[in-house]
């Protein structure tokens, strides 16, 4: 047996006898299912919305991406987000600042915001690195003071988005070139 072979058994045998068994902390690398409300909390993978659930994440950080299914409702308020947020065959989907002690708390998504074949939803007040993607959604989005470092995109949405004051670095293409 090596060192580091007995070294640990050297630990884990004395844990096992008192009953008090070592655990490694919160696994967080793997990926969180949300059905609720998860307050200010760090996860390092992604936080999945199953098919039907309701999720709100409220000043979340979420190092993956978080990702919406089948008729599923997101309601994030000044959150994270070190991935993208998607969601295909949503119900709903909201992506908003938050205010904390009568400050505005924008929420943050390093890479984009893709939502498609969908209900409706709005994006208000949030700071996108990627692009903001809408496509075959069949409710209303509201998309609203947004800042956009790639390119705000919606085609084939109906009712097309409302919206405006969004600054984008990239173009505002189709049914988005007037927001």
């Amino acid at each position: 047996m090596n060192r580091t072979a007995k070294l640990a058994l050297a630990l884990v045998v004395p844990a096992a006898m008192t009953g008090t068994l070592l655990t490694a902390p919160a696994a967080y690398a793997d990926d969180r299912i949300c059905r609720g409300t998860i307050g200010a909390r760090h996860f390092d993978g992604n936080v999945i919305v199953p098919k039907g659930a309701t999720c709100a994440l409220a000043g979340t950080r979420i190092d993956g991406n978080v990702l919406v299914r089948g008729n599923a409702t997101l309601f994030a308020r000044g959150v994270k987000v070190g991935g993208n947020v998607q969601a295909e065959n949503h119900n709903r989907v909201v992506v908003r600042h938050r205010k904390v002690d009568g400050r505005v708390k924008r929420s943050r998504i390093e890479g984009s915001i893709q939502l498609k074949q969908g209900g409706g939803g709005r994006l208000l007040r949030n700071v996108v690195n990627g692009d903001i993607q809408l496509f075959s959604n069949d409710g209303r989005f509201v998309v609203r003071g947004n800042v956009v470092d790639g390119n705000l995109q919606c085609k084939s949405n109906d009712p097309k988005p409302i919206g405006g004051n969004n600054r984008v670095e990239g173009s505002k293409e189709d049914q988005c070139k007037n927001l």
